[in-house]
Parts: C-alpha cells; sequence; structure tokens
C-alpha cells in the first residue's frame, strides 16, 4: 500500500517577467510505513516540491495521500490535508513562534489535530515530549532557552500531534551540529519503528539519507533522474550524476582523499533556461563523449527505464554508467 504519491507534479514560480519551472514532472511514490530520501544539490527543487505536497504552494498534477486526492480549495481541505500530512522544516529557529512556550505550542497543535487518545490535554503535551525524548520540564520554556537539537525535537513532537500518517522533513538536521544530527536521525528511526509513520525525508546529506531511507530518489533542475533500494543505489549508481553527488563525499574511513578539482564543473544549468533534452547533459562528464551521443542527450529528454530488469531501480538516462564503474 502506498502512504503518498506523487504523479507528474509540476511546480512554478513566477517571477516578474520571468516563470521558474522548479519541480518539472516529479512522480514518486512514498510506501506505507516507509521512507523514501531525496537527494540533490541546493536549487534543484526539493524544497519546492516538499511545499506542494502540504499545500503551501500551488502545483499542476496529482498528490494522494492514502490513494485519495486532496486539494487545498476550501479551508476544509487545508485541515483534512494538515491531518494527513505534516511537515519538519529546516530550521526550527524560524519555525517555532518565539513567543509560545513549548507547552503552548503543542496544545495548540492538539487543539486542530485528530488525536484520540482520550487523555487530557496536558498528559497529552507529556506524551509527546516522552515520544520524541524531550524531558517534561521544558513545557514551560520559550524556543530561546532550548537547544538547536530540542527545537527541532519540538517542531517534530508538533507534528505529530495532529495524528499524520505522513511526515515531509525537509533538511532537518542540516541546522544541528553532528552529536544533534545523530540524535535526530535516531529519533526518526524509532518514530518509524514504534508509530508506523510513512517519512520523506529531504536532504543533501547522503551520509544522513542513508541512516533513515530504505529508498533513494535523485532529483536534478526539477526532475528525478534515478531512483534505487539505497544500498544498490549507494552501491551501484547508473546515473552520472548520482555518481558525481557520491564521488563528491568525502571519505571519513581509511587514507583520507582531498579531491584536487571538482568531479563536476561547479556551475549548473540556469533554472529561467533549462537545456534542452537531458538537463544534466551540459556537465555530463559520460554520455557527450561522442557525437551520436551528444545529438540524443542534447535533443530528446529520457524518461525513466528499468535498469537490468530491476523493477525497484529506475534511471532517466540514455547511456546509464556500468554499474561497477567510477567517476575519476
Amino acid at each position: 500500500m502506498t502512504a503518498l504519491s506523487l504523479y507528474d507534479v509540476t511546480v512554478r514560480h513566477h517571477q516578474p517577467g520571468a516563470v521558474v519551472t522548479a519541480v518539472d514532472g516529479v512522480s514518486l511514490e512514498v510506501p506505507s510505513g516507509g521512507a523514501v530520501g531525496l537527494v540533490g544539490e541546493s536549487g534543484c527543487g526539493k524544497s519546492s516540491l516538499a511545499r506542494a505536497i502540504v499545500g503551501l504552494t500551488p502545483y499542476d498534477g496529482r498528490i494522494l495521500l492514502d490513494g485519495h486526492e486532496v486539494r487545498t480549495r476550501t479551508l476544509r481541505d487545508r485541515r483534512r490535508l494538515g491531518q494527513l500530512v505534516q511537515m519538519v522544516f529546516q530550521d526550527p529557529d524560524t519555525a517555532l513562534d518565539p513567543r509560545m512556550t513549548v507547552r503552548q505550542t503543542l496544545m495548540e497543535a492538539l487543539s486542530v489535530g485528530r488525536r484520540t487518545s482520550g487523555l487530557p490535554r496536558m498528559e497529552q503535551v507529556v506524551e509527546l515530549l516522552t515520544t520524541v525524548g524531550l524531558p517534561t520540564d521544558l513545557t514551560d520554556r520559550l524556543p530561546s532557552r532550548l537547544s538547536g537539537g530540542q527545537r527541532q525535537r519540538v517542531a517534530i513532537a508538533r507534528a505529530l500531534a495532529v495524528g499524520p500518517g505522513v511526515v515531509v522533513a525537509d533538511e532537518v538536521t542540516s541546522a544541528l551540529d553532528a552529536t544533534a544530527q545523530a540524535s535526530v536521525l535516531g529519533l526518526l528511526r524509532g518514530l518509524r519503528a514504534r508509530l508506523g509513520l510513512s517519512l520523506l525525508f529531504i536532504s543533501h546529506d547522503l551520509a544522513a539519507v542513508r541512516c533513515v531511507a530504505d529508498i533513494i530518489a535523485v532529483m536534478y533542475l526539477g526532475r528525478i533522474v534515478e531512483t534505487a533500494p539505497t544500498e544498490t543505489l549507494l552501491r551501484h549508481p547508473r546515473h552520472p550524476y548520482t555518481q558525481a553527488l557520491l564521488a563528491s563525499v568525502p571519505c571519513l574511513r581509511g587514507p583520507r582523499r582531498i579531491l584536487d578539482e571538482p568531479v563536476l564543473p561547479q556551475w549548473a544549468a540556469d533554472p529561467l533556461f533549462p537545456p534542452p533534452g537531458c538537463r544534466f547533459h551540459p556537465r555530463c562528464p559520460v554520455g557527450p563523449r561522442r557525437l551520436p551521443e551528444r545529438t540524443l542527450c542534447a535533443t530528446a529528454a529520457p524518461g525513466q527505464t528499468p535498469v537490468d530488469h530491476d523493477q525497484r531501480h529506475h534511471v532517466a538516462c540514455h547511456f546509464p554508467v556500468a554499474p561497477d564503474s567510477r567517476l575519476r
């Protein structure tokens, strides 16, 4: 069963004299109780997609939760959507109201949620704090009196207060130190196991995604270029962009590796004027080496196709790289 399904979702941002297509025809599924990691460099459209899922950004296409399409035309629609999916934002400093205590923040969320534990409201607050691993004596503190990791846990507790089946976590560890990151990642894994949550985990940090996700989808310039089970993708990436992402991760074990030159050119295409055909072809170190390949990559957009008859591993590339090859 699928908790979250995206079909040909497109998000456009209107600017003076221009329209930026931040998300271009993305289709993706998050299974019930599963976790999908969405990775890609900054500006590729990850956060725009997340905001569309939770109803904060207009979109074209279809988004289904538990098999039902939910729109946000009316206040009732928006309330219903909020009960099905919640988002945890990147920066807890701006996500929490600085004038509200932890108790007030969670009380407000409980007042619009659908939790039916039957406990008095204050006991539900205590239960939420316990669920996210926070001491109950923090209830009367303002966000300014909490650490970054504690603030992010409060934000997670607020999302859980509504009782959603799906949680979208958008770069939830990027503003935290290493210890707090590990703690929050462990919390998310535990919540999946205990509550049966379905999770869309968005990050540019492949190590963090590996800790949480069962499946990884790689995004480049508004499109999904590769999707596979986590270990399959990390060990046998088939899209040149996925290989470049993996090659750019510093090696913490064994001899220290320092890249004298970037694996790919630092510049990316302008989202206002995306290249024709495969959007990655101007930076691709693999496809455009021979004239027939260069012509095809520059003129025809590749579709998502199974790799080696593996229905769980899809790549949008005219010339997928060999499973054991590595970029140099």
